[in-house]
């Protein structure tokens, strides 16, 4: 019976299996019609998103917003290879400005590598060639933007623009300004920039990260995100204990008068306490005493941290005032003090710190506490042999904070190219941590190139000090006055006027000359180049500003009188020269679209320089004030005016994004 009953099962079991066998192979051919279906869907659904932009924006002419033409065209080029050869939703459509006329204006260079693409499928196509015709039959239709497309070579589709859409856009620009188009991917951005070190003066070091950090803010702002800059000072530590450990030996009654230590002074200040903390042993002691007061939050000692600080902020203040440096908040490492703790608490809960003894060094010395990240390279020192926490430890605090209280989409470190090892450490150990998911938060690392002086060596004076950013500034403004009377500017203008433009001047020469190179670069500083009135300078670009506004005003027509002939009236500009200066200017859209991905500066100054110098060969062939020899009357090409404060207004937007502050008169 029991070999029966086993028989039984066995066959029972059999046909279980087969039966699992049976309903795997069903799953199986029911899962690929369903895989097709699943593809089909997601083909369908990225066309009905292309399709939609494009209604939007076909929709959406009369918006005031500055087009980005690339953008547009890369849109339509998508819906076009999506038609011609469905199923194809990944492949990659890019659109570049061409450089000379005879190709257009710009050129889609799809074709050849979805002709390798296609051949490597057994799809049957001729040459690239016969696949940009295929794009081009597929093309939206009645699109105004283009004038028409042509193909050249190996399937290099040539876009030409239309000359009437060039004019309406520029009429827009000039009705409404630069402004840029709505951001639907709007994000919560943190902008860490300038971190100078309490009691101490700010320095040429200071200078890219705080010049090229409000630019970066400034750039983030245009182009529709929720900003907010974070100043990380130094303003805790050992050095503090040291201060006030000088403070209450030297001025005894510092709590009731705080007029006794100016910043110039700190700096001397800050220098003495250093020597007498390497050198008296007493004084080292005390100074450490001093640390654990201020740690443990006393109150007097409190206040004589405040105090250091206070005078160290006035002064700070003072050198973004003159930078024109807006809605910076302050965040010391001192703010971060409990953080640092529950985070270190944290870390240990979860068993992801080391004890180590530091190298050369022995039990006795102590044992710290470390943290490798997941790839096992440099590890983060998240506590000290003494008890005490590290950059590190700060680091990965303020990474914690700004994720998780900041709620920060996109997190910008301005910081020199030097500190990238350090912050991929922290952010490798944050995301073993569990505090950052790169796929929810963005970090970058905005590194930059030092300061070189005209010896091609570290920017330094004479007797090998550092630069204090003041100091540079007050040169700067001698500099550009120098210059200014030597062309006999300070004779033309009211004793307010020249100050505000030798401060103009001296000021945006200094930014300019800083954002106008790749980032990632050093260069060298000179103020006998920025200075100079020819070239790629904001001195350049100034003049041609303050030209530019002063036409309109030399042929005595207001602003409300073109604004109104502008929205009455059809434009008609026919020369070469005016068509390639609105090219220029409608590039700005797609120029902040480089930027804002790449998170660079230079291109908008090469492109203000363009707009310059395409303005100036404009202005030399197109009148704008015609005077006729004969009668002795005078034409006003009211069109071309309007052309001109278009320029003007796209020069002005990119000023302000490079904190440049423009003048009507210099």
């Amino acid at each position: 019976m029991e070999a029966k009953y086993l028989e039984k099962l066995q066959n029972v079991e059999a046909e279980a299996k087969n039966l699992g066998k049976l309903i795997e192979d069903a799953q199986d051919k029911l899962n690929e019609p369903v895989a097709k279906l699943k593809n089909e869907q997601e083909r369908l659904k990225y066309r009905v998103n292309i399709l939609k932009r494009a209604y939007e924006d076909e929709v959406g002419k009369d918006i005031r917003h500055m087009k980005n033409i690339t953008q547009m065209l890369r849109l339509y080029f998508t819906i076009a290879v999506d038609k011609a050869y469905p199923g194809l939703a990944d492949f990659p459509v890019t659109v570049t400005p061409t450089n000379n006329p005879k190709f257009g204006d710009y050129q889609c260079n799809v074709a050849p590598p979805l002709f390798a693409m296609l051949k490597g499928k057994n799809v049957g196509v001729a040459n690239p060639r016969q696949i940009a015709e295929a794009i081009i039959r597929e093309f939206p239709k009645s699109v105004d933007v283009i004038e028409k497309l042509e193909i050249a070579g190996p399937g290099f589709i040539n876009v030409f623009l239309n000359v009437e859409y060039l004019i309406e856009e520029t009429k827009t620009v000039f009705l409404h300004g630069a402004l840029p188009a709505p951001n639907p991917c709007k994000k919560r951005v943190i902008v860490d920039m300038s971190s100078p070190n309490v009691a101490k003066e700010m320095h040429v070091g200071h200078l890219r990260s705080t010049i090229i950090g409000e630019s970066i803010a400034r750039l983030m702002e245009y182009s529709g995100h929720d900003v907010l800059r974070l100043n990380h000072v130094g303003d805790w530590g050992t050095q503090f204990g040291m201060l006030i450990c000088l403070l209450q030996d030297k001025f005894k009654d510092y709590l009731k008068d705080a007029k006794q230590l100016p910043v110039s002074d700190l700096q001397t200040f800050y220098k003495e306490a250093k020597k007498l903390f390497d050198e008296d042993e007493d004084f080292k002691k005390r100074s450490y005493a001093c640390v654990v007061q201020l740690q443990s939050l006393n109150p007097e000692y409190i206040k004589a941290w405040n105090l250091i600080c206070d005078v160290s902020r006035k002064e700070f203040s003072k050198i973004y005032a003159r930078l024109d440096i807006k809605n910076l908040v302050e965040r010391g490492e001192s703010f971060y003090q409990k953080r640092m703790e529950s985070l270190v608490k944290e870390l240990e809960a979860k068993g992801l710190l080391e004890d180590d003894i530091p190298e050369g060094g022995g039990a006795l010395q102590g044992i710290r506490k470390i943290m490798h990240p997941p790839d096992k390279s440099l590890p983060l020192i998240m506590v000290k042999s003494d008890g005490g926490f590290t950059y590190d430890t700060s680091d990965m605090a303020t990474a914690k904070n700004r994720i998780e209280e900041e709620k920060a989409e996109w997190i910008i470190y301005v910081v020199d190219a030097g500190q990238g090892t350090h912050f991929q450490s922290v952010y490798k150990c944050a995301k073993r941590a569990g505090i950052w998911d790169p796929n929810r938060v963005r970090v970058d690392h905005v590194g930059f190139g030092v300061v070189l002086g005209e010896d091609k060596k570290k920017f330094k004076t004479r007797s090998g000090d550092t630069v204090k950013l003041a100091d540079l500034l007050d040169e700067g403004i001698k500099r550009a006055g120098d210059k200014l009377r030597e062309k006999g500017r300070d004779k033309e203008m009211t004793a307010e006027e020249f100050e505000a433009a030798m401060t103009s001047v001296a000021y945006s020469c200094i930014k300019y000359a800083d954002l106008s190179h790749n980032r990632n670069h050093e260069y060298v500083f000179s103020f006998d180049k920025m200075l100079e009135d020819k070239g790629n300078t904001a001195v350049y670009l100034l003049y041609a500003y303050t030209r530019i506004k002063s036409i309109a005003r030399k042929a005595g027509v207001s602003l409300e009188q073109l604004v109104e002939y502008a929205t009455k009236s059809k434009i008609s500009l026919s020369n070469p020269k005016e068509h390639k200066l609105m090219k220029t200017i409608l590039k700005f859209p797609e120029i902040i679209e480089k930027c804002g991905t790449e998170l660079v500066l230079h291109p908008i100054c090469e492109l203000l320089y363009d707009i310059a110098v395409y303005f100036s060969e404009f202005y030399d062939s197109c009148y704008c004030i015609e005077k006729d020899s004969k009668t002795g009357e005078t034409k006003i090409h009211m069109d071309r005016l309007v052309l001109c404060e278009a320029t003007a207004n796209v020069l002005k937007q990119g000023f302000e994004i490079l904190a440049i502050r423009p003048l009507h008169r210099m």
